[in-house]
């Protein structure tokens, strides 16, 4: 059977100050009148049944997630302690799903990404589950538009075949997030496509890819899967699970990951990582400005105002983005919204708990 399992961890910290460790990003509604999970799980039927659907997110975060989507059911939460990185946490997933289904097919989402073409997301998925059931982990590559440098990259080797009418190749490598020239250049050559973080796999390629690279996280999900639905469960994850190496999937795994394909699609597609990241999602008044809230603007162009529940007026303004909150207020230059992260960690370092 096939599984969709969406990643609902992460603090959205380029996201402050709406985003907060008690309400995340995945949380909000940025776009349109659904929150990002919301639209994570909808977007998925009707190929997914909430039954198909599992979520990876933290403790403190399950009830509110599983309050936007009751379908789901109760035990398709995974909670996950405490943030370890993409490997452990695509691991843990992967172990629960192998003991209820050992022959499964999982595709692993994220819960901040927007696709506008929804039906073609889900032929690209239905695609790559055929690919998934050869033995290749498949990822899907989002077509580039433009040389980002805020992306990963995924180079095209030879094409292996068309599936529901798109092409499969195998991959040649993956790289990290270039510079300017290397991005223009990859873009010019037509062969490499944007690492969007989405794959698809039988479940035990995954786990045999685990036991190969990370040998030691291996050993952990093994001993945890042994004691899945059991009173012993929840004492070995306290035990073994704060020991857990950060890593992410695409430095443990996909880089020198066997037998790997990509298929590059044109999925509308939008990483929702940081406040700039809505330029182009929501709605511009003639002056290039996004108001979200109550806002008058003069002699204002290229601005977004996320307000709250006070008016916000601008004057002789251009190319910032403004956040509104009860008891923050963000201000910065459109370009720097990356280093909002930044702030968060003053704010940790200052212990000012109330504000993360």
């Amino acid at each position: 059977m096939q599984y969709a399992l969406i990643m609902a961890g992460g603090a959205g910290t380029r996201l402050w100050p709406l985003s907060r460790e008690k309400n995340p990003k995945q949380a909000l509604t940025l776009v349109g009148e659904r929150t990002m999970f919301q639209h994570a799980v909808e977007r998925l039927a009707p190929l997914f049944a909430a039954e198909q659907i599992m979520v990876v997110a933290p403790r403190e975060h399950v009830d509110a997630l599983h309050q936007q989507a009751a379908a789901i059911p109760t035990n398709n939460f995974i909670i996950e302690p405490e943030g370890r990185g993409t490997a452990s946490a695509i691991g843990l997933a992967a172990v629960h799903l192998q003991k209820r289904d050992p022959e499964a097919v999982m595709a692993v989402l994220t819960a901040d990404h927007y696709m506008e073409k929804k039906a073609d997301f889900r032929t690209a998925l239905a695609a790559a589950a055929q690919v998934a059931q050869d033995g290749y982990l498949v990822t899907l590559g989002i077509q580039p538009t433009y040389p980002a440098t805020g992306y990963g990259y995924i180079q095209q080797a030879e094409e292996m075949g068309v599936v529901n009418g798109l092409r499969v190749h195998a991959v040649e490598r993956f790289i990290e997030k270039p510079d300017q020239a290397n991005a223009e250049r990859m873009l010019a050559s037509g062969q490499f496509s944007w690492n969007s973080g989405m794959f698809i796999w039988q479940v035990s390629r995954i786990m045999a890819e685990f036991e190969r690279q990370m040998p030691a996280l291996f050993d952990v999900l093994v001993n945890i899967q042994g004691t899945i639905g059991t009173p012993d469960y929840d004492e070995i994850m306290r035990a073994k699970w704060p020991a857990i190496k950060k890593e992410t999937i695409d430095y443990g795994i996909m880089e020198g990951a066997q037998q790997v394909a990509v298929i590059p699609v044109d999925l509308g597609w939008v990483d929702i990582g940081s406040w700039g990241s809505l330029f182009g999602l929501l709605p511009e008044d003639a002056s290039g400005n996004i108001k979200v809230g109550e806002a008058l603007t003069l002699d204002t162009t290229g601005t977004l105002i996320f307000g709250g529940k006070r008016l916000i007026a601008t004057i002789g303004l251009e190319d910032l983005i403004i956040v509104d909150t009860e008891d923050a207020l963000l201000v910065c230059k459109r370009g720097q919204e990356q280093q909002v992260k930044e702030i968060v960690n003053q704010l940790k370092a200052k212990g000012r708990k109330e504000l993360l």
